[in-house]
């Protein structure tokens, strides 16, 4: 499943949240945010418009990756990075 935000794009791999026993993500969205990923059929799914009501806080992506299964990766583009890494010699 993947849903963007305002400028964030979330990626779960909702195959490893079956076997999640934490849904750890679940849990961080409502304390960290507005808790618009709720639980269906065992998986994380979007209850709203991500889009307005993201908070774009990350906190899903870090419970998943320390509390879960690692589900979830979260891009969030920056603009000028290239640049500026290869104006630093930065690979």
């Amino acid at each position: 499943m993947e849903f963007n935000e305002q400028t964030i794009k979330v990626s779960i791999d909702d195959g490893k949240c079956l076997e999640c026993e934490s849904k750890a993500c679940i849990a961080a969205c409502k304390t960290y945010a507005r808790g618009i990923l709720v639980l269906k059929d065992g998986k994380p799914a979007v209850e709203g418009d991500a889009k307005r009501l993201g908070t774009e806080c990350l906190a899903c992506e870090y419970e998943c990756w320390f509390r879960g299964k690692g589900a979830i990766v979260i891009e969030a583009p920056t603009p000028g990075l290239e640049e500026y890494r290869r104006k630093h010699g930065i690979s």
